[in-house]
């Protein structure tokens, strides 16, 4: 069962620390990306959406440039400002973006790192121009879980488990291909914004890979949502039978295969 966007703040903030510790970044090409392309610099002022406990704020922090970060559960945002007490050009406020008080502030950058699909899709775009100043960019970071052919996959190895403690969930299932994702290279993704908000998108790919052995696997999948809106009993035995899997059969290491996205538009004015 998918949590919905009101929970959001209580499934991830049950655990910012192993959320922090197991969840993907975003590589370094990612930003040097983002900044050829908006501009940013320390001139720049940039709002982040949903930052979570500041994976992708420390990268943007690094840029000089003033950030405002949002986060909308308090224990997660409470991390977020331990791990940025360092950088001078960082505030964290907690609020969900569709309520947040931006008190006049308007951004030349808004930027959502594995956030956006949890915002209220008929405010959120709205809300996202209204924030930019003219010419200001919306850049949509990701990552997206895939395999490749022939590539040995835990989803593969633990099928039945995931059927006898959770059977016919319909969250359960292979990634997609890479080379399948690749091809969806237009857009905004999953959701695109209305019409007239903002220009044609720029898309970008980045492959990474995480290697665990099957306890930290299953401190990954601890940490997402799908597994997460689970009921503990059901989710703790589930978890622990897929470590026990990986330890057996695929020599206690198993990957976790993403493409990292760079989805960046321009405001329309």
């Amino acid at each position: 069962m998918r949590p919905n966007r009101r929970d959001l703040g209580r499934v991830f903030n049950d655990v910012p620390e192993l959320y922090d510790r197991v969840r993907p970044g975003y590589p370094d090409e990612l930003f040097a990306d983002f900044v050829a392309i908006t501009g940013t610099d320390e001139s720049s002022s940039l709002l982040e959406v949903g930052c979570g406990t500041g994976q992708a704020t420390r990268s943007l922090a690094a840029l000089g440039c003033a950030v405002t970060a949002v986060e909308q559960g308090e224990e997660m945002a409470a991390l977020a400002r331990r791990r940025m007490a360092a950088f001078r050009n960082v505030e964290v406020e907690t609020s969900a973006f569709e309520e947040w008080d931006e008190r006049g502030a308007r951004f030349d950058v808004l930027v959502a790192a594995s956030s956006w699909h949890w915002v209220d899709p008929s405010i959120g775009w709205r809300r996202a121009h209204d924030v930019l100043r003219p010419g200001g960019w919306l850049a949509l970071l990701g990552n997206v879980v895939v395999r490749r052919p022939g590539e040995p996959e835990v989803y593969a190895e633990t099928a039945d488990l995931h059927e006898r403690f959770c059977p016919g969930n319909p969250g359960w299932g292979h990634p997609p291909l890479e080379d399948d994702v690749r091809a969806t290279d237009s857009g905004w993704g999953l959701a695109d914004a209305p019409a007239g908000l903002f220009g044609p998108t720029i898309v970008f790919w980045y492959p990474t890979v995480q290697r665990f052995d099957g306890d930290g696997f299953a401190d990954l999948l601890r940490s997402t949502s799908l597994y997460r809106g689970l009921d503990r009993d059901v989710r703790e035995p589930l978890l622990d039978a897929i470590a026990e899997r990986i330890r057996t059969r695929m020599g206690d290491r198993a990957a976790r295969r993403y493409l990292s996205v760079l989805r960046v538009g321009r405001r329309a004015d």
